[in-house]
C-alpha cells in the first residue's frame, strides 16, 4: 500500500536513528497528476530512489538512466550537424543532460513533455539527479504534444530523440501509439534536415516498428544499450537517419540492421 506524504515532511535530514527512516522504506506518494485521458501518473520516492509511475507500472526511476543516456550519446555521435536537437519527454531529465553536456554552446534544444507536472517534479524535487537540466540556458521547455510539435516543424532539427512511454509499444497511454505509426515516423522525417538522425528509447525490440522506419527512407539499427550502469538487463534504442541531400528517399529504403 503507498502511503502519502506531505513534500516538507521530506527536507528533515534522516540519520540512522531518525524514527522516519523505516517509514521512507516503503512507496511514498509525492504528488500525482492527470492527462486529458485521464492516465494517472505518480511521483513516487522510497528511501533515496524517485520514480514516476502510471498505475503499477514504474515508468523511470533516479537509479536507471544509463540507456536514456545512451539515447543521446548514440544520436549526437551519429549527427554530422548539431544546430538543433528536439528532445521528446523530459522523463527525470537524464536525456536532456546528456545533450547538454554533449553539443556546442550555440545549439538550440527544445524539450517537450505533454505533462506540466513532471516539468514542475523536475524543477521542485528532481533536478538536483541530473544535475538540473532545465535551468540550462540553452534549453527551451515546451508543455505540449511533441507529436503536435513535431507536425507542425519542417526540416527543424538535426537530431529528434524520442523517450514517451514505453518506446514503439506504447503502454501508459494510448494517445502516444500515434507517434510510433506511419504517420508519426513520416512526420519525423519531414521534421529533420537532410542527413538528420531519429533516435527512440523503448523498452524491448520491436521488429514491426523496425521495419516502418525503413520503409519510410530511414537508414536503421537496432541498438542494444545497459539498462544500468552495472548490470545484464538492455533496453533498446532504434537509430534512424534520414537521407542526405543528394539521396532519395529510396535509395535509403534498406533493409535494417541491428548491432548488440
Amino acid at each position: 500500500m503507498q502511503q502519502y506524504l506531505e513534500p516538507e515532511a521530506l527536507a528533515w535530514p534522516l540519520t540512522s536513528w531518525d524514527e522516519t527512516a523505516p517509514f521512507l522504506l516503503t512507496p511514498v506518494t509525492i504528488d500525482t497528476a492527470r492527462l486529458r485521458d485521464g492516465t494517472e501518473f505518480s511521483l513516487v520516492r522510497r528511501g533515496d530512489t524517485w520514480s514516476v509511475r502510471v498505475g503499477w507500472m514504474t515508468l523511470m526511476t533516479s537509479e536507471t538512466h544509463a540507456s536514456e543516456e545512451a539515447l543521446a550519446e548514440r544520436a549526437l555521435a551519429r549527427a554530422t550537424r548539431l544546430a538543433s536537437v528536439l528532445v521528446g519527454g523530459l522523463g527525470l531529465g537524464f536525456t536532456l543532460r546528456a545533450v547538454l553536456d554533449r553539443v556546442p554552446a550555440a545549439t538550440k534544444v527544445t524539450t517537450c513533455e505533454i505533462l506540466p507536472a513532471l516539468v514542475d517534479w523536475n524543477r521542485r524535487w528532481v533536478g538536483e539527479f541530473a544535475n538540473h537540466p532545465l535551468a540550462d540556458p540553452r534549453n527551451e521547455t515546451v508543455v505540449g504534444d511533441v507529436f503536435d510539435h513535431i507536425k507542425r516543424s519542417c526540416q527543424a532539427f538535426d537530431v529528434i530523440l524520442l523517450d514517451v512511454d514505453n518506446g514503439p509499444r506504447a503502454l501508459s497511454s494510448a494517445s502516444n501509439q500515434r507517434l510510433y505509426g506511419d504517420r508519426g515516423i513520416r512526420a519525423c522525417l519531414r521534421a529533420l534536415r537532410p542527413g538528420g538522425v531519429l533516435a527512440i528509447w523503448s523498452v524491448g525490440a520491436n521488429a514491426r516498428f523496425e521495419r516502418a522506419l525503413g520503409a519510410a527512407g530511414f537508414d536503421v539499427e537496432v541498438l542494444r544499450v545497459p539498462a544500468f550502469r552495472h548490470g545484464r538487463k538492455k533496453h533498446v534504442v532504434f537509430l534512424a537517419t534520414a537521407p542526405g541531400p543528394d539521396e532519395s528517399s529510396g535509395s535509403r529504403a534498406a533493409s535494417p540492421r541491428g548491432q548488440e
